[in-house]
């Protein structure tokens, strides 16, 4: 295994004069912080980036050293979805630097100068926000340090500013034949003032360099093993730990006998912790071999005991009675009981592990002064504030390093910051030693936090023309903020908006439409899912959208477009993809085509998925057009992964994943029984991108949610037979 040492040195502090301290190591330089409220921003007021005295705080740094190089502190984690190209791009643009300059650097953890602009004084990463919260804040950062670079070189060589040029890196004056780079001006640059940011002028985008250009990105370490993720850290005397969950839900420690693994080669200590038993050994081998050789008798007295067909049971008898009212547009009673036709359909759509490529891990140090974290960091300040709640400090005493993360898909933002706290029980119970604690992909697969389980009952109506008339929807299924530092935000009049985004925002024209929510409280634990709610909403209302066209006889796509005559970007997309996918064109024998558009996190998506059937039900999806709209393209090769890696990512439950329990217990415990997509499975998919002047939304979660309809409209068509429930298996399309 690559090990690789992680050099200790003071993490960035939160006030100017440690920043500047540890930003010496560059030399003489010009260090910038920034912070710009501006419609692209405006859920953050300019009041929010002042503290008590009236003093500016800023929350995002730019670093030009002495060598020209440009350091940028990036306040986001990188997991993949290529946030640090992104906001990399965003200052290259505006500072007119060179590609290569550009080294990001993850930002420390302090909400007041890092916080995520759309959430407040709070910072993390998560809602495919980063882009779109940070588009205004680092292009200003770049053209702000560019301009005081500009003017300290119009004061050495005595011209106007207006005669001088910067060009990837390079500053220039053509009438003198004067140029330097960056770290010729920086020291000058330095002392002069922060030009008011009514001052500073930012591109035209027919001026772009970068943005909306393809360029390297900048996490391209992971192809040669000089990226550092958690696992690859190494500190003197670190111990590595493994700990024994409950079997079930809700259960705890009754009783442990520890003496055959204490005598096992390797191993340190075991200690109990709130989360169960934990083994300290010198390597996770080691710690692994001897947890398997600890005796545990489990209190499961108030244990979660229900398996999966009892929970569909009682959560289809819970649809069919009244929730609380979400959406209520019209007269729904009125409306159904007008109605020509009326159809109806229950969806079951199953618990869903996150398993991202790396599994759950954490560094942990707890000392006398505080404690120290090494991972890959999501959520800064719930996490921060977690920490020092249990260990009795200050959240300033709890220094979080970010490291990169092997995906996430909402895992390691967990509200409740539970793999952090379980690291930091075993670390405090060995004071000054490292400790990292490592989830095998069993532990990952097993410990919960999973996309809840949900039902959905529908009532749909059409009228003589074949107008929808009515819609009925009622979701049962738990809440993933209920009981969380977010609850306050997210729960209204004790409606999540998480369960019931997609449907109760929908933009289809029903006169009468009525969104109902059951949340119901389950020990299952359960966490935010690529998407959110919208993992399960877009599949029940874009197959029920297609299933009441069919009864309506009338085309998939004309359906949508009239219903979404008053919303041109939901149409855009849906038109763009139906054209690149030839829709209406004939098809081989056994194979159908399907539709389905889905608007989240402000980005939208439709997608055409073709699939192939054979006789005894196997299936295949064969290709799949993605139209995305998510406003000013910064990154298109970024776009396209992460609309390719979504439709992947979104194809597994389709066709393979599901977390079922019996008896409380959970059935699946690794890749062989949970299957994620393989390689073999994937589609050919073509990516277009709507060109767009509108703020840029983001892309990490939003080709998720189409591409499970899509599949679905598409086995329809090809086999006449309607699916309610996820995965769709090869038996049910012959049944």
């Amino acid at each position: 295994m690559r090990r690789m040492y992680f050099q200790e040195q003071p993490l960035l502090h939160t006030n100017r004069r440690d920043f500047l301290k540890l930003m010496g190591g560059m030399g003489a330089g010009l260090t910038l912080g920034f912070s710009t409220p501006n419609a692209l921003a405006a859920a953050t007021p300019a009041s929010r980036h002042l503290n008590a005295a009236g003093e500016f705080t800023p929350n995002a740094f730019l670093q030009i050293g002495s060598d020209s190089q440009v350091n940028v502190l990036m306040k986001h984690l990188e997991m993949g979805q290529g946030t640090f190209t992104g906001l990399a791009s965003l200052v290259a643009e505006e500072l007119d630097a060179a590609w290569e300059q550009i080294n990001p650097i993850p930002a420390p953890a302090d909400p007041k100068r890092f916080n995520n602009l759309l959430w407040g004084e709070f910072q993390g990463t998560g809602g495919s926000s980063a882009i779109a919260n940070a588009f205004m804040q680092m292009r200003t950062a770049g053209a702000t340090a560019k301009a005081m670079l500009v003017q300290a070189a119009a004061n050495q060589w005595q011209v106007p500013v207006t005669e001088i040029v910067v060009d990837r890196g390079v500053i220039s004056h053509a009438a003198s034949s004067k140029q330097g780079v960056f770290g010729d001006f920086a020291a000058a640059a330095a002392n002069l003032p922060i030009p008011d940011s009514e001052s500073i002028k930012l591109k035209d985008p027919s001026e772009f360099i970068y943005i909306g250009k393809r360029v390297t990105r900048k996490d391209v370490g992971k192809t040669d093993g000089t990226a550092i993720f958690t696992q690859d850290i190494q500190l003197d005397g670190m111990l590595t730990a493994v700990v024994a969950h409950p079997p079930r839900f809700g259960a705890t420690v009754k009783s442990f006998d520890a003496s055959n693994a204490l005598a096992a080669d390797g191993v340190v200590d075991v200690v109990q912790i709130p989360q169960g038993i934990a083994v300290l050994a010198s390597d996770y081998w080691c710690g692994k071999k001897a947890r398997d050789l600890l005796q545990i008798e489990w209190d499961e007295t108030n244990a979660f005991t229900q398996g999966s067909a009892e929970l569909e049971a009682e959560y289809l008898a819970l649809s069919e009675q009244d929730g609380l009212v979400a959406r209520n547009d019209g007269d729904i009673d009125a409306g159904l009981s007008g109605a020509t036709q009326q159809v109806a359909a229950s969806y079951v759509l199953p618990f869903l592990a996150h398993a991202a490529m790396e599994p759950l891990n954490c560094v942990a140090r707890v000392t006398k002064d505080g404690c120290e974290i090494w991972n890959g960091e999501q959520l800064h300040t719930a996490d921060q504030m977690a920490i020092a709640k249990q260990l009795g400090i200050q959240p300033d005493q709890v220094k979080l390093n970010m490291l990169y993360a092997g995906g996430s898909f909402g895992r390691r933002a967990d509200s409740t910051s539970d793999y952090l706290l379980e690291a930091v029980s075993i670390a405090e119970q060995r004071p000054g030693t490292a400790v990292k604690m490592i989830w095998s992909r069993e532990d990952d697969t097993l410990a919960g936090k999973y996309r809840p389980m949900y039902v959905h009952r529908l009532r749909g109506g059409l009228d003589a023309e074949g107008n929808i008339a009515a819609w009925q929807h009622h979701i049962v299924g738990q809440s993933v903020v209920e009981g969380s530092p977010f609850e306050a935000f997210l729960i209204k009049d004790g409606i999540d908006s998480t369960s019931v985004e997609g449907v109760a925002t929908m933009p289809y024209a029903i006169p009468n439409l009525k969104v109902e929510l059951t949340t119901t409280q389950k020990q299952v634990t359960v966490q935010w899912w690529r998407s959110v709610g919208h993992s399960h909403t877009a599949f029940v209302v874009e197959t029920f959208i297609d299933l009441l066209a069919s009864q309506a006889g009338k085309d998939p796509v004309d359906f949508r477009m009239q219903l979404l005559a008053k919303h041109p970007r939901w149409q855009g997309v849906l038109k763009l993809a139906a054209e690149k996918a030839n829709w209406g064109a004939p098809l081989p024998k056994g194979w159908g085509r399907g539709i389905a558009v889905h608007e989240s996190f402000s980005t939208y998506v439709a997608q055409v998925a073709a699939v192939s059937v054979q006789a005894n039900g196997q299936y295949k999806v064969e290709r799949v057009v993605c139209a995305v709209d998510c406003g000013v393209p910064v990154n298109p090769d970024v776009i396209k992964a992460q609309m390719e890696g979504g439709i992947g990512f979104g194809l597994g439950p389709v066709i393979n994943s599901e977390i079922t329990l019996q008896k409380g217990k959970v059935t699946e415990t690794n890749f062989h029984n949970y299957q994620v997509l393989r390689i073999n499975q994937m589609p050919e998919v073509e990516v277009h991108i709507v060109p767009s002047t509108e703020p840029p939304t983001g892309v990490g979660e939003p080709g998720v949610p189409p591409i499970a309809p899509a599949v679905a409209n598409a086995l329809s068509a090809a086999t006449g037979k309607r699916f309610y429930r996820l995965p769709i298996k090869p038996e049910t399309l012959t049944m």
